[in-house]
């Protein structure tokens, strides 16, 4: 669907725009809205994304096209373009710039969905190839960064591709610097840069050095002016911000349960060993409850044998006083020392 007249770009003076861009092509809407309008920037883009050569390609049909202007409902509120090139190919396009935590698996329905694409009754042989895009400003796997990444379906030992028919690949927007001389050669880099510019300074530079750059800031200066583009992509900012604001209200949040687990941890720890320390001081309690009693029992035995030992002691001076008076009545005088 065209929603301007192509012959209004021609009259564009690009030099009288001038400061920051209203929006950036980073804004999911202003990006769907410059590849819908303007065919030829759509297939320029897609040619050095799949490595192909234009004149290969004659047709880059989008398959689901908004009315440009419109209220992005919920049905369209995810701006993926699907495209078929040349009813050869299914490619799946899409611009993102929140980290909502789940591309990988996004990413694979999109894909699924996009392959899914055989009538009923047709051979499995017939089935198009399909190819997910997703141009993603942060970086999906911070271990293993990389600026243009191409997945497939491969045997994990010969490295043998299992089917041509499936590919991921993904343009990292904060790893330009990491461009390979292949990704140079297909203008990848500057893709990406045109994306990321902030200015129209440096829009009209790049529109300089490419024909279809000139046709891209031409179509986005069209667009910049459209009310009803602006509104749609104001609607856009304020739904990144509404997120932006929402995941950092949930980092905090992140942050706080972290530190909170952290300070568990430690009260965990410091209870474990509080533990340990009690187990320990009630094994030597016991220890030295069982010396005691052990002593008790020994002065139990003490006291015993004492008492045995007076009662000995008072027997046998009983006996001797006895002998005593027995010898004085004899008349035999005894010591009392005797």
């Amino acid at each position: 669907m065209t929603y301007f007249n192509p012959d209004v770009y021609a009259g564009i003076d690009l030099s009288r725009f001038k400061g920051e861009l209203p929006f950036h092509l980073t804004n999911d809407y202003f990006f769907r809205a410059v590849m819908q309008e303007n065919n030829r920037v759509l297939k320029a883009l897609v040619c050095s994304l799949l490595h192909l050569n234009e004149d290969e390609v004659h047709e880059v049909r989008i398959l689901n096209p908004i009315e440009l202007g419109k209220q992005v409902g919920e049905k369209d509120f995810f701006l993926d373009i699907r495209i078929l090139l040349d009813n050869r190919m299914s490619v799946n396009l899409e611009m993102q710039v929140i980290n909502a935590g789940n591309w990988v698996e996004r990413s694979q329905c999109y894909l699924c969905r996009s392959f899914d694409s055989l009538n009923k009754g047709a051979n499995y042989k017939d089935v198009l190839p399909a190819v997910q895009i997703g141009i993603l400003d942060f970086t999906l796997f911070p271990d293993a960064p990389e600026f243009f990444a191409t997945y497939r379906l491969m045997n994990v030992k010969s490295h043998k591709i299992y089917s041509d028919k499936l590919r991921l690949s993904v343009l990292d927007l904060k790893q330009i610097e990491l461009a390979t001389e292949e990704d140079k050669s297909y203008n990848i880099d500057y893709w990406a840069r045109l994306f990321k510019a902030t200015t129209w300074k440096e829009l009209r530079k790049m529109a300089e050095q490419y024909p279809i750059f000139n046709e891209a800031a031409r179509t986005a200066a069209v667009l910049s002016e459209d009310e009803k583009i602006r509104q749609q992509c104001e609607a856009r900012e304020d739904y990144y911000r509404s997120v932006g604001w929402m995941n950092d209200e949930i980092t905090q949040l992140n942050s706080e349960r972290q530190r909170l687990n952290s300070e568990n941890q430690q009260l965990t720890s410091k209870n474990q060993q509080l533990n340990s320390e009690n187990q320990q001081l009630n094994s030597e309690n016991q220890q030295l409850n069982s010396e005691n009693q052990q002593l008790n029992s020994e002065n139990q035995q003490l006291n015993s044998e004492n008492q045995q030992l007076n009662s000995e002691n008072q027997q046998l001076n009983s006996e001797l006083q006895r002998l005593r008076q027995l010898l004085a009545d004899a008349g035999i005088q005894v010591s009392p020392t005797d």
